[in-house]
């Protein structure tokens, strides 16, 4: 899901209105159908013993009363709403000005000066924007559908950033990390074993992963990740 909107100040790129009427509207009435009918399915499911929480659902196709109806369609309701406002945090947000770039995800804001942007490019369904030195200043996953990504090179040339259509300039400079690495500083080295096992563990290694990327970073080395495997270089002194 995602979407481009602009003026010539600014270009958008992130959720539109459409998006929001479909996640606010879709989600909880979805939520509303599914509370409503919570009753009849629990009745048909409590006697199927393949069907899991057989307890819960026994109990709740033995309140056979309007109020449980209402209950659950509030519940239904409320539920549509709050994952439609998670999913909607979750959408990547950049807004394009001659002055800067920002990145809003998950109320975390991120913004760019444009004086610092040297290059921005995809990488894969990554944007990145680099300064002088090669170093990444910001790598953001977005949302956009294929049709709608390919606008993204003329949202950025619109406002006068140097756009590489071939991606990285610096892609050859990468190498596979492998662990305790000669070519590597111990403290580089250190940061990405940490790295290495943040891949399995969720939401929690999202973050580490980012975190210690911009680790990496600070001590002058770029990295990025491809199929759990991470990919290094050093950037230009």
């Amino acid at each position: 899901m995602g979407s481009m909107s602009g003026t010539p100040e600014r270009t958008v790129i992130g959720h539109s209105a459409g998006d929001k009427l479909i996640l606010f509207g879709g989600l909880p009435l979805g939520g509303l159908v599914v509370g409503f009918f919570l009753p009849r399915i629990a009745h048909w499911a409590s006697g199927r013993q393949w069907v899991p929480f057989q307890g819960p659902l026994k109990l709740i196709a033995e309140w056979d009363s309007w109020w449980i109806v209402v209950i659950c369609v509030v519940l239904g309701l409320l539920g549509g709403l709050l994952l439609a406002a998670i999913a909607l945090e979750d959408i990547l947000k950049v807004t394009i000005t001659n002055q800067s770039v920002e990145f809003l995800k998950k109320q975390k804001t991120v913004k760019v000066p444009r004086e610092k942007v040297s290059v921005a490019f995809l990488d894969g369904k990554e944007i990145v924007l680099q300064d002088s030195t090669s170093r990444e200043l910001v790598r953001e996953k977005h949302d956009e559908l294929k049709s709608q990504a390919k606008k993204i090179p003329a949202a950025f040339r619109a406002h006068g950033y140097a756009w590489s259509e071939a991606g990285d300039p610096h892609e050859s400079a990468f190498r596979r990390w492998i662990e305790d690495d000669p070519e590597l500083p111990p403290a580089v080295n250190a940061v990405l074993k940490v790295r290495a096992r943040a891949f399995d563990d969720g939401d929690k290694g999202k973050a580490d992963l980012r975190d210690l990327r911009a680790e990496a970073t600070k001590l002058g080395y770029t990295v990025k990740d491809k199929d759990k495997k991470q990919y290094w270089r050093q950037t230009t002194p």
